[in-house]
């Protein structure tokens, strides 16, 4: 059974920056697109940016600019690097493959509030 754990949230100040981490297991991390998703109360999770084995990324529009997912292939980890956030960037952070074929892991909050 895969377990994905996430790690790295807090609470922030608007404009802060925060990293978030995700190891994966070998076979996830080179066989799918991995991406970052969100949730915030009441609201459906969401896809914030995704990257495939060869590292091309893809980001939601409104975390273009701010936020940088990447890839250790060494540790088999992804990393969100988020920039400049922001009140409504407040939420449960999560990773996955892409499409999301893995348990749920518990997530890590996200609160951005001055």
């Amino acid at each position: 059974q895969v377990q994905l754990v996430e790690s790295g949230g807090g609470l922030v100040q608007p404009g802060g920056s925060l990293r978030l981490s995700c190891p994966t297991s070998g076979t996830i991390f080179s066989k799918y697109v991995l991406g970052w998703y969100r949730q915030a109360p009441g609201m459906q999770r969401e896809a914030v940016a995704t990257i495939t084995s060869g590292g091309r990324l893809t980001y939601a529009d409104f975390v273009k600019g701010r936020f940088t997912i990447s890839r250790d292939n060494a540790k088999n980890t992804v990393y969100l690097q988020m920039n400049s956030l922001k009140p409504e960037d407040t939420a449960v952070y999560f990773c996955n493959s892409v499409p999301p074929l893995y348990q749920w892991g518990q997530g890590t909050q996200v609160t951005v509030s001055s």
